[in-house]
């Protein structure tokens, strides 16, 4: 008996550790290793850097790249920023994004020469670097944006035109030392005709209450007959020297012209106030389109340039709405 006994519990312990066995077998097979699972978790991460969320167009510029994405890419995540219109906040903002090994960073500068070390230091870290319509003073993975040289060029050729080559012009300029001022400036000045002449300019950093003053100003410096044209380097200083001309009584004997293409400067347009404004993309979608192909190791161009439209009363009719 003591025998069969031994016997019997021999044979089910054999089979416990036969079950034993095949269950942990099983789980294993059902339950991938932790660094399968973390690989299938893992997204691409992209910093986007917007040195300033103060106006209508760097608000498209984050928004629509943000929607792109999650409507066109699940495994990208995207980081934004907002440098609060202070270049020490941009450089603090890039740093983290440096830390935190993003994938790809795109920025827009608030100035070329603030942004320019930081840039550098996400480039030695080995992150791939794509600026947005404003440039900074190192090379970069990739440049998208408007050409401003050539816009600023247009813009003064437009002019000139319409002021039968001669006149008084009041220039607003944007944010000292970014490029995009720089560059429509010194397009404007380039073909600018040789009887037209600047009289006043002033930095409104692309505001439009900066502008509104200072044109405000300029009304009390210059009398009725003395200013023929306004040179506004975005719509938002536009329509704010539009404001103050239409109440100084004034806006039927100016001629302003802006940029960007924005819904109410192209309204603007419509209602015969604003004479004219040349369209500058916003670098979205392109922006987190091309941040996705460097991501996935496509090889492209350093420099995507997007076109430029003139809108005034000739064409406004099929741009209504179709701004930002």
């Amino acid at each position: 008996m003591k025998k069969f006994m031994m016997g019997f519990f021999s044979l089910v312990l054999v089979f416990s550790l036969a079950a034993c066995s095949s269950t942990k077998s099983n789980d294993s097979a059902k339950e991938p290793d932790a660094d399968s699972k973390t690989s299938e978790k893992k997204k691409i991460v992209i910093g986007l850097s917007q040195g300033t969320m103060n106006h209508p167009f760097r608000v498209a510029m984050v928004e629509q790249n943000i929607k792109y994405a999650e409507e066109n890419y699940p495994d990208v995540e995207v980081i934004a920023t907002d440098g609060q219109n202070m270049a020490s906040k941009q450089v603090a903002d890039v740093e983290s994004l440096i830390s935190r090994k993003v994938d790809v960073l795109m920025i827009s500068p608030l100035t070329s020469d603030a942004m320019t070390p930081v840039v550098k230091k996400a480039m030695d870290a080995g992150i791939p670097v794509i600026t947005l319509d404003r440039k900074v003073n190192t090379d970069v993975t990739l440049h998208i944006g408007g050409n401003n040289l050539t816009i600023g060029k247009a813009a003064g050729e437009y002019l000139t035109k319409a002021l039968n080559g001669k006149g008084n012009v009041i220039e607003i300029q944007g944010t000292a030392g970014a490029s995009a001022t720089v560059e429509r400036n010194k397009g404007f000045r380039e073909t600018l005709g040789k009887d037209i002449k600047v009289i006043a300019e002033q930095h409104a950093d692309y505001l439009r209450e900066p502008s509104l003053k200072f044109m405000e100003d300029m009304l009390q410096r210059y009398g009725k007959g003395e200013i023929q044209a306004v040179y506004a380097h975005n719509d938002e200083m536009a329509l704010g020297a539009i404001q103050a001309l239409k109440a100084a009584n004034r806006l039927s004997e100016v001629k302003v012209i802006g940029m960007d293409g924005e819904n109410l400067a192209i309204d603007s347009v419509k209602n015969e106030e604003l004479l004219a404004t040349l369209t500058y993309p916003y670098c979205a979608p392109e922006g987190i389109q091309y941040a996705y192909k460097i991501a996935k190791g496509e090889k492209l161009d350093k420099e995507i340039e997007l076109k430029s439209t003139t809108i005034d009363l000739s064409n406004v009719a099929q741009f209504i709405g179709k701004g930002f």
